[in-house]
Parts: C-alpha cells; sequence; structure tokens
C-alpha cells in the first residue's frame, strides 16, 4: 500500500508498504488538486533506481575484491535461465563439439590441463562443476560452453610461454561462466538464438578455431561479448588467477604477445580479433587492475616443470602428425637398381648387401701424384 499524505509546511510524506494502492486527492502548492496515483508511482521508480544502484555499487566493490571470491554473487542480473537449464544447454553443445572436433586422450596431456583448470575454478565464483577436455588442433584459442564444458586447444598450450599465461587465458573463460553471461546476453536479446553461444577467449573467437581448424559445423549467432562482459571477465579472470597462486601479469604478458605477432604479421589473427580488437585501452584497464586491487605478493607461480614436459609432448604429437600428413604422391628421387658400384678387390659377387647401391666415390689413378 502507498499512502500520501500532505503534511504541515505542505510537504508530502510518502509510505511504501505494499504493492496496492490507494488514490486521493492531493492539494498543490496552487490550490489544485491531482491524481496521487501518479505521483506514488513516480515516487516508487525513482526509490527503485536508487535501490537498484546502490546493489550494483556494493556488489561491484565485491567484485573488486579477491578475498571476497566465493561470497559473492557475480551471475547477479536478469537471468530467464535456470542454472539446471543453462547445464542442459552446455552439455548438449558440448556433445556435439566432441563429436566433430579431436579430443586429445594422452593421459598425461588431459589430466595436466584439466588439473590446471580445476584448480582456477576452486578458487573462483563459479557454481557449477566444470568438464575440461583439450582439442587437438594449432589454432591458440579457448572456449566456454554455458554451464561449464570448457575446451581448451592445444595450439594455445603450444603458444603460452608459461603455466601463468596457459592459466591467465583459462580463468578469463572460467570468469564468463562463473558470471553466467552466455546466459545473462541471450536473455538480453543481443542474440537471435541460445543454441549458439560459445564463449571465447579475448571476445570474438566464437566458433573460430574448431569451425575452421576442426570443421565444428555448430551454429554461430554471434562473435562477440558486450564490451562491459568482457571486461567483466578481464578482471575477475585476473583476481581467479591472483588467488590461485600465478602471477596476474602473465595475462597481460599474453596479451602483449598475441598483438606483437599481428603488428609483425598483419593478418595472422586478423579474423581472430575482428569483431572486438585487443585494444591498447584493455591491456592498461587490467594493468591498472592489477595495480590497484591486487596486493603484490612476494612470490607468484611462474611456470612448472610439468608444463615444459607436456608442451614437449604436444610438439612431437604435432610433429608426427604432420609427418603422416605429407603428400606420399608429391615427386621423389630414385636410383635405379644396380646403379651403385663397389670398389675394392675384397668385393664379392655373392655379396649382394643394400650397400652395393649406395654411391661411392673414386679417385682417378692419376690423381694427386
Amino acid at each position: 500500500m502507498v499512502q500520501v499524505r500532505e503534511i504541515a509546511g505542505g510537504r508530502k510524506m510518502v509510505a511504501i508498504h505494499e504493492i496496492r494502492v490507494i488514490c486521493w486527492g492531493l492539494k498543490t502548492s496552487n490550490g489544485e488538486y491531482t491524481d496521487a496515483k501518479e505521483f506514488a508511482v513516480r515516487y516508487m521508480r525513482y526509490a527503485a533506481v536508487l535501490l537498484i544502484a546502490f546493489s550494483l555499487f556494493a556488489a561491484d566493490d565485491k567484485k573488486k575484491d579477491p578475498d571476497e571470491i566465493g561470497n559473492r554473487d557475480v551471475a547477479k542480473g536478469v537471468n530467464f535461465y535456470s542454472i539446471e537449464k543453462e547445464i542442459a544447454l552446455g552439455k548438449q553443445l558440448a556433445n556435439e563439439v566432441e563429436r566433430q572436433a579431436k579430443i586429445i586422450d594422452d593421459p598425461v596431456i588431459s589430466e595436466y590441463v584439466n588439473r590446471v583448470g580445476q584448480n582456477l575454478v576452486r578458487n573462483s565464483d563459479a557454481k557449477v562443476p566444470f568438464t575440461i577436455k583439450v582439442i587437438d588442433t594449432e589454432e591458440v584459442n579457448a572456449f566456454a560452453l554455458p554451464g561449464g564444458f570448457f575446451f581448451v586447444n592445444s595450439g594455445l598450450v603450444l603458444k603460452a610461454d608459461s603455466e601463468a599465461e596457459l592459466a591467465g587465458v583459462m580463468s578469463h573463460e572460467i570468469a564468463h561462466v562463473a558470471a553466467r553471461h552466455g546466459t545473462r546476453q541471450a536473455t538480453r536479446g543481443e542474440i537471435a538464438q541460445l543454441a549458439t553461444i560459445p564463449l571465447i577467449f579475448m571476445g570474438g573467437w566464437t566458433g573460430y578455431g574448431i569451425r575452421q581448424a576442426a570443421s565444428v559445423a555448430i551454429p554461430v549467432g554471434f562473435l562477440s561479448f558486450s564490451r562491459g562482459f568482457e571486461s567483466e571477465a578481464d578482471l575477475l579472470g585476473l583476481e581467479y588467477m591472483y588467488k590461485s597462486g600465478y602471477d596476474p601479469g602473465a595475462f597481460v604478458d599474453f596479451f602483449e604477445k598475441i598483438q606483437s605477432m599481428e603488428k609483425k604479421k598483419p593478418g595472422t589473427m586478423s579474423k581472430v580479433f575482428s569483431t572486438h580488437p585487443l585494444t591498447e585501452d584493455r591491456i592498461q584497464t587490467a594493468q591498472k587492475n592489477i595495480q590497484e586491487y591486487l596486493k603484490e605478493r612476494p612470490e607468484y607461480v611462474i611456470t612448472t616443470s610439468e608444463f615444459n614436459d607436456v608442451k614437449t609432448r604436444l610438439a612431437a604429437l604435432h610433429n608426427k602428425r604432420k609427418i603422416d600428413n605429407q603428400d606420399l604422391n608429391r615427386p621423389t628421387l630414385r636410383k635405379a637398381p644396380g646403379s651403385g658400384s663397389s670398389s675394392g678387390a675384397g668385393s664379392s659377387s655373392g655379396d649382394s648387401g643394400s650397400d652395393d647401391d649406395r654411391p661411392t666415390l673414386k679417385r682417378r689413378p692419376d690423381q694427386f701424384r
């Protein structure tokens, strides 16, 4: 119930008790009466805006405090999709990815990447369990589907120079899932179909790696998140890797390295970053967040021997595939049978080993006299 009364001095007093509205005339300063309902509705709107603004400011402060990780709701916002529905959607898309992409089944590689990811998840705001797998492709990419279904391209591991750089990319993806950016964006009506919302690192990598390199034909309905969601994922990702013990500066290092690659060889990453480029502002914002919100520690995890071992193992796997995929129909040079000659009197006609076919060098009798 909303009561509107005129009190001494001509001021109006409004008491909001419930949704029911009682209307009667309200005397204004010029002696005219107006509809109290209109005034009450306007007042309620202002009160609601102030309440929402206050709650957002409070939530924003918690998002900037890594000590609040796990005790805050970073997924707060209008969302028409329940957690159960989001998980079901992600599972459906993940099955499609696994059906069409090549998943690495090497236990050493898959266990290591999963362990790094699960450690980041434990130090995040995520409310869903994660399933993490590695796709066999050289594309530098990682993407997370709604509900915690996470895929890391082997090319990303090979491009990273340290475990901290790998963790930085993975924590960014985990942040997208923890904040439920996919279904929140779907709720906003920014995409046409919910079944087309894989969350891609760097924003704009949606489906690129798996469609181009692995021929995965899942539908893709958009190529980037809103700048607000990307900025939030950057901040949360930095906090997650920081809480996990990694140097947050490695996240910026990886950004700068990819940006440098594009500058040196334009077009290398142009398709990947076309919808949401790695701007200087984004890098500078990440650096600023590190300085302002992440208290410097005496030591960080930079890399591990396991990372180096897995990277070496992946490189060998990729090199083997390149050899296996060589064109067997390309022209080759071969010697005619028996074209080789042997030297020395000790050679017998019965000795027909492979040495007979090897080319030999002979010296003329009159040479070097």
